[in-house]
C-alpha cells in the first residue's frame, strides 16, 4: 500500500484527491473558456482548451495508476461536456460556428440527461455507457472545436483557402451527422431496453 492508503487500485473515499483536484481545476477552467470566446482571444482560449485536453489525459491516468473513486467518476464527464458544449455555444455566439451545429450538439445532450432522468425518475434507472458512435462523435466534436479556435486565434492557413474551408465544412458536417446518430442510438437503446 502506498503512503499507508489504500491498496493500489482500489477506488479511493477520499473527496480530495489529485485526479479529483485536476478535474476540478478543468471544471473552473469554464467560466474562463466562456469569457475568453466572448472577449474574442480565441488564441488563449485554444491553448486552454488543449490544456484541458492534456489534464483530461493526466487525471485519467492517475486516477487508473492511484485508483479512482465515485466523485471523479461522475465530475470528469461533468468537467469534460461543460467545456465543449459551453465551446459551441459560445463559438455560435461569436460567429466562428454554425447556430444549428451548437443547437445539435447541445439538444443531443439534453435529450441522453433528460432521458435518464425521467427512467431514473419511473423507477428505471440507466446506466450509461459510452457507445462506439458516441466516442466517435465527441472526438469530432474536440477536433472541430480546436481547429475552429486555432484557425480564428492564429489565423492558421487562410479559411479562404478552398482546401481549408471545404475541410472545415466536410468537418462541420460529419459532426452533425455523427451528434445525431450518436443522439438516435442513445434513444434506440434505451427505448430497447424497456
Amino acid at each position: 500500500m502506498p503512503d499507508g492508503g489504500e491498496p493500489r487500485g482500489v477506488a479511493s473515499t477520499t473527496l480530495v484527491t489529485l485526479p479529483n483536484l485536476i478535474t476540478f481545476a478543468r471544471l473552473c477552467a469554464v467560466p474562463l473558456a466562456f469569457w475568453l470566446v466572448i472577449d474574442h482571444r480565441l488564441g488563449m482560449a485554444f491553448l486552454l482548451f488543449v490544456a484541458a485536453g492534456v489534464s483530461d489525459a493526466v487525471d485519467g491516468w492517475l486516477a487508473r495508476r492511484l485508483g479512482g473513486n465515485a466523485v471523479g467518476a461522475v465530475l470528469d464527464p461533468v468537467a469534460d461536456k461543460a467545456l465543449l458544449v459551453t465551446m459551441y455555444v459560445t463559438l455560435a455566439a461569436v460567429n466562428e460556428m454554425p447556430d444549428w451545429l451548437a443547437t445539435l450538439v447541445v439538444f443531443r445532450d439534453l435529450v441522453i440527461v433528460g432521458g435518464v432522468i425521467v427512467l431514473g425518475l419511473i423507477g428505471s434507472p440507466v446506466t450509461i455507457r459510452p457507445l462506439f458512435i458516441s466516442k466517435v462523435n465527441t472526438a469530432l466534436q474536440i477536433v472541430l472545436v480546436a481547429l475552429t479556435l486555432f484557425l480564428a486565434g492564429f489565423g492558421g492557413p487562410d479559411a479562404a483557402v478552398p482546401g481549408v474551408a471545404l475541410g472545415m465544412t466536410l468537418l462541420t458536417w460529419l459532426v452533425g451527422a455523427s451528434t445525431l446518430a450518436s443522439g438516435a442510438a442513445y434513444v434506440w437503446k434505451a427505448a430497447r431496453v424497456r
